[in-house]
């Protein structure tokens, strides 16, 4: 049997796994609410399924569900790519330029430990309620996560191998072109899948803070109406959006860095 085709098979048994893994679960969560004290403040999988479903159709607010998803994807793009460009930028320079990392890591370092979520009432004061705060904080979920594996990643470039190119009469510039940048690629794709997933949990944040319309608004307007399916609804949705959002990402990965895909 070939490489390939054991390939297929491990993948297929991964898929299989995961939906037996997923399909127990819900048995459990089920069984768990007919059952036990647990339905008194719990609804089961089959009530949050149909308001799923039936939220595709029907209008929660203004918007169906996909709507409300495609709200929130907006803002974390818009959010995310900005974020991500800034930090890969900010990174790499700390990374490969002394005077950059002393003039500015000190900054980063204080910043980066603060929570998105924390910023959100100083977003409020310089942005107003509308969409540029959301824009801020995800920017700054995004930023920290991505800055941080650039910088890494061209911290780790082997030495031998700038050494070499030196020898071999390679100037600062084809050193960092032709070595540095490409060894820490990896680095930055773990920034991103970072990032995507910071990005997308703060904007639900952002969103139970001040919005009309997402997914963060679905289950907080849940909360405002004492719907806890309302609320499972929401969080079905983030679980399923985030799931998506970290495939892509490592889908991504595998095209433009083959020769390096993580977790196989």
């Amino acid at each position: 049997m070939t490489g390939r085709n054991l390939k297929g098979i491990s993948k297929y048994k991964k898929i299989y796994a995961a939906v037996i893994s997923i399909f127990v679960f819900l048995c459990i969560w089920q069984l768990a609410v007919m059952f036990t004290d647990v339905g008194i403040v719990m609804v089961g999988p089959i009530e949050v399924i149909k308001l799923f479903f039936v939220s595709m159709v029907k209008p929660i607010g203004h918007d169906t569900i996909q709507m409300h998803i495609v709200w929130s994807l907006s803002r974390v793009m818009t959010g995310f790519v900005i974020g991500s460009a800034l930090g890969v930028v900010l990174g790499i320079l700390m990374g490969w330029f002394r005077p950059m990392n002393a003039l500015f890591r000190p900054i980063y370092e204080i910043i980066r430990p603060i929570p998105p979520i924390a910023w959100i009432p100083l977003s409020i004061v310089w942005f107003g309620i509308g969409e540029p705060s959301k824009y801020f904080i995800i920017f700054l979920a995004a930023f920290s996560a991505i800055t941080m594996n650039a910088f890494a990643g061209v911290r780790a470039v082997d030495p031998e191998l700038i050494g070499a190119a030196r020898m071999l009469g390679a100037n600062n510039r084809q050193v960092f072109t032709t070595i540095v940048l490409p060894s820490c690629v990896p680095h930055i794709f773990a920034g991103l899948q970072i990032a995507i997933g910071s990005s997308w949990a703060t904007v639900v944040a952002a969103e139970m803070v001040r919005a009309s319309q997402g997914v963060g608004w679905v289950i907080i307007r849940g909360q405002d109406s004492n719907s806890t399916v309302q609320i499972m609804v929401g969080i079905v949705a983030v679980g399923i959006v985030g799931f998506a959002l970290a495939v892509l990402m490592r889908w991504i990965e595998a095209k433009l860095c083959a020769w390096n895909v993580r977790g196989r």
